[in-house]
């Protein structure tokens, strides 16, 4: 048996419990939410984890794709000092060198406006305000053109959100492109070629989906066509792609010029992982710009593992969660399908992502979802050039604001500026190396190809749970058996140490702290405080490395534990 002495500690506020490990002379550290590890142990799992790593052989490069992009709302709440703030903290400590979000054209940044004898006014104020905030932060726009402004609306039969998204096509495509062209040329006259250069420029958002689009799909080809134009005639370098289509589906609902709801297919079976998954548009967009002969640098599109499609029989919403491993299978058939196409080497950016694309998932809010994320991203290493988390903060607003501290926003910071367990999965995936030395499912162990430093990252992903997390945080906690890990990395310095930070239900969970004050709403600005601090409060533990040059990490991990050895 790995354990061979216990000792619980009380620790301040009873917010930790540790044990403390003692094996050939190396000591290591846990923690436990289950009453005895003893009588956890005769639960365990047999898919339990046991490698040895040579720190000094020949590792793999990589691209760190996680730490690429990360979403956001609307370009409005970007003004905001509190989302400022907390997107200032997410680029420290997880590495986020792009943010995408909504709106950039919509009236409330008072871009374009129209008079009544046809002049126009471009005003960049609002944009220039935020795009200077953001880059003195060190994070560069991914550039989404949307949504229309109203004077150049053709269709305002149904505008999206409380906030009032104009989702026509433009009464006037070359008032469209003209309007894109002005706005790349102001944003290299104020920020300069070579930076601007380094930005992408995606054609709106989600168009196959009525609420984000009130064209068809050949509307939709065509304004990519203006745009891409009238962008590469400003200069012919700078990044443009789409189409920025929503989750994967089984069907063909999408395939016609418009949605079928009808043709939806999940609800016709009695598991949706067992229909054949694709994406949206993707082909017939590469067909469309081989036909028009039409630039384009990178392919986007947002593979949420979900789907949500009515019910054409019932009438009911749908909320099919798919299994586990989704994000994965997406990426490969994308990878296919680009391979085949006449743009082989487009890179590839889904631009947003999440466990759901809901912004009521108390999932979102849960320490399993950390867990989640880690793991598909590291199942998803080699597909992509980005995966980006929707999103950063819960200073989001598409369904107004949340009327609870946790409302199961998709923010990895709440409202308040409270990190959640998924801030931390981004956070230790940022922390990895560029050099892989060993990847199984539920560890990695890389390398810093600069500073030779080894980083390695644990996840228990319970096998019990087959799909994505998804609802309510209680029953999912309940999931799984404890899973045993036993790492040894060799080849190392003997005065070398490692840092052990484990995130699990008792440290670095703020919700349950939350529950333990009695769920107070709002909380006081003392009872914030400590969410914040414990929200913080990872367990940190050092491990030594021995006179042999070898360090050993042993540990029984309950389920969603998460565990970064740097």
């Amino acid at each position: 048996m790995l354990v061979k002495s216990i000792f619980q500690h009380s620790i301040k506020n009873n917010m930790e419990r540790r044990f403390f490990l003692k094996n050939s002379g190396i000591v290591t550290a846990g923690s436990i939410f289950l009453p005895s590890l003893l009588k956890a142990a005769s639960y365990l799992n047999d898919n339990g984890i046991k490698a040895t790593v040579n720190a000094a052989a020949a590792g793999k490069k990589y691209a760190k794709f996680w730490s690429k992009c990360v979403g956001a709302g609307r370009a409005n709440e970007g003004l905001r000092a509190s989302w400022l703030e907390q997107m200032a903290l997410a680029k420290k400590h997880c590495g986020f060198e792009f943010v995408r979000f909504h709106g950039l054209f919509h009236d409330d940044m008072f871009v374009y406006s129209e008079s009544s004898n046809g002049k126009i006014t471009y005003n960049w104020q609002y944009i220039d305000e935020l795009f200077d905030r953001l880059l003195e932060i060190g994070v560069k726009p991914f550039v989404e053109f949307g949504f229309m402004p109203k004077d150049l609306s053709s269709d305002d039969s149904y505008l999206q959100f409380w906030w009032k998204a104009h989702i026509g096509p433009p009464k006037d495509y070359n008032k469209w492109a003209t309007l894109v062209a002005e706005f790349t040329k102001h944003c290299i006259q104020r920020y300069g070629l070579t930076e601007v250069r380094s930005w992408y420029f995606e054609i709106w958002n989600e168009p196959n989906l009525r609420g984000f689009w009130l064209g068809t799909k050949s509307q939709y080809f065509e304004l990519y066509k203006v745009s891409v134009k009238a962008i590469k005639a400003v200069d012919s370098k700078l990044r443009v792609g789409g189409p920025s289509t929503s989750n994967f589906v089984p069907d063909d609902r999408f395939d016609g010029e418009v949605e079928d709801k009808s043709k939806a297919k999940t609800h016709s079976v009695p598991d949706l992982n067992t229909l054949p998954w694709r994406g949206v548009w993707i082909e017939d967009f590469l067909k469309y710009c081989t036909k028009e002969n039409l630039p384009l640098d990178f392919i986007s599109c947002h593979p949420y593992p979900t789907d949500w499609a009515l019910d054409p029989m019932t009438g009911k919403g749908g909320d099919g969660v798919r299994k586990v491993g989704a994000t994965k299978d997406d990426l490969e058939w994308l990878k296919r399908v680009i391979a085949k196409s006449n743009y082989p080497n487009v890179e590839v950016h889904l631009t947003e992502w999440s466990s759901s694309p809901s912004s009521r998932d108390a999932a979102h809010d849960s320490l399993p979802v950390a867990a989640y994320i880690i793991k598909a991203n590291i199942d998803s290493i080699g597909l992509t050039d980005s995966l980006s988390y929707w999103t950063f903060t819960d200073v989001f607003e598409e369904k107004g604001g949340g009327n609870t501290i946790w409302h199961g926003g998709f923010g990895m910071i709440n409202f308040q500026g409270i990190v959640k367990p998924s801030f931390h999965a981004y956070r230790m995936l940022n922390a990895l190396g560029d050099e892989i030395l060993h990847n199984e499912d539920g560890l990695i162990v890389t390398r810093h190809s600069a500073t030779k430093k080894i980083v390695a990252l644990l996840y228990h992903f319970p096998v019990e749970r087959k799909q994505v997390p998804k609802g309510g945080v209680e029953d999912l906690l309940k999931v799984g058996t404890p899973r045993t890990f036993s790492l040894e990395l060799s080849k190392l310095k003997q005065k070398e140490s490692f840092t052990i930070e484990t995130l699990d239900v008792n440290n670095g969970y703020a919700y349950k702290v939350w529950k333990e004050m009695g769920k107070p709403e709002p909380p006081t600005r003392e009872q914030l405080k400590q969410l914040k601090v414990a929200a913080w409060a990872t367990q940190k533990e050092k491990l030594k490395v021995g006179v042999n040059g070898s360090a050993k990490f042993e540990r029984t991990l309950p389920p969603w534990t998460c565990v970064l050895i740097s």
